[in-house]
């Protein structure tokens, strides 16, 4: 982030729940997440209606999609959806997208070949960049052809002033979520921040060196763009250390439980708020500065974000901001690594 300051988010797992968004948003936490299936394999929710539930049940922290699967909607759709859903927040949008492939079934349900989804995300961002930024918009793509098409967001008058509350301009930002080439490419070009999941630390410091080159090839400066490097974590933190590991492997090892010996503690921490932190702290020296904690538990997961919040954020020290007339790439190249080391 442009002030080196480092932050966390919350994933709502596993539905959006009012009291539990309630605790939270008393925590320092800056940002709650949610994603979602059109057609899950059990009885889940879906990304957009998740993303409307949060908008009305919080007040303050940004509220993100974690993650929208962009190739399964209709862009004009989308579009307005979101639009409409960042007037009511009062622009606490935040909308990070991916583009999904785990559930072939759901892709030809909606008529999308599951080849398709990288190019249909990428034309549907920029898509969603284009309608939100205001004017008629024409388009003519390999996926979608329009001419002249115009959004206009929900128009709402703030309670307490009567004014009007503002659209914001560019829209919500888009933060691109993968682990493949691929959605490094999209993050560098279309993306507003790179959130990608399940990875090492010494892994995201490869990501972030893979993400700028492709970036500075397009002649994009992230930097001043305001470019957000993040990190959907999962992880637990209890005081019982043997509990927190637990979580993580009931959690995630019937999914993961194949990765060779320690990679599944390496890309998901389980500990003590100590313990925790030292892991958090090598991803914060490869890179990261928003960390969206999604609890790897089955319950008391309100507990996991509160001990993430309180004990683990205030042991993380950024490392010092890049020297305007040095490579910002080469200090978090040697900061990760110091890490690795």
């Amino acid at each position: 982030m442009p002030d080196n300051h480092i932050v966390f988010g919350a994933a709502a797992i596993p539905e959006p729940d009012r009291a539990w968004l309630a605790a939270a948003e008393r925590l320092p936490i800056e940002s709650v997440w949610h994603g979602g299936h059109v057609l899950p394999r059990t009885g889940t929710g879906e990304a957009l209606t998740r993303l409307a539930l949060m908008t009305a049940w919080t007040e303050r922290v940004r509220v993100g999609t974690a993650v929208l699967l962009a190739p399964l909607y209709q862009p004009v759709v989308l579009a307005k959806q979101i639009a409409d859903l960042d007037v009511h927040s009062g622009g606490r949008l935040s909308i990070g997208v991916g583009v999904g492939g785990e559930f072939p079934h759901e892709f030809d349900a909606v008529g999308v070949p599951v080849a398709e989804r990288g190019p249909r995300t990428d034309e549907t961002l920029e898509i969603l960049r284009a309608l939100w930024s205001g004017g008629p918009v024409s388009h003519h793509g390999k996926f979608f052809h329009f001419d002249d098409v115009e959004l206009h967001p929900v128009a709402l008058r703030d309670a307490g002033t009567g004014e009007p509350r503002p659209v914001r301009p560019g829209g919500p930002p888009l933060m691109v979520s993968g682990r493949k080439g691929a959605a490094m490419r999209r993050a560098a070009r279309l993306g507003n921040g790179w959130m990608p999941y399940l990875v090492s630390p010494d892994a995201y410091a490869r990501t972030v060196t893979t993400v700028r080159e492709h970036a500075e090839s397009a002649g994009r400066d992230l930097d001043a763009s305001g470019f957000e490097w993040m990190i959907f974590l999962y992880c637990s933190i209890r005081r019982d250390r043997d509990r927190a590991r637990d979580d993580v492997a009931k959690f995630l090892g019937k999914a993961y439980g194949d990765k060779p010996g320690g990679m599944l503690d390496r890309i998901a921490p389980a500990g003590t708020p100590e313990d925790v932190a030292a892991r958090l702290q090598e991803y914060v020296n490869a890179g990261v500065r928003h960390f969206v904690i999604s609890p790897a538990a089955h319950e008391d997961t309100l507990d996991v974000i509160t001990l993430a919040a309180e004990e683990v954020l205030p042991r993380l020290v950024a490392p010092p901001a890049p020297d305007p007339e040095g490579s910002a790439a080469a200090t978090l190249s040697t900061s990760a690594a110091g890490s690795a080391s």
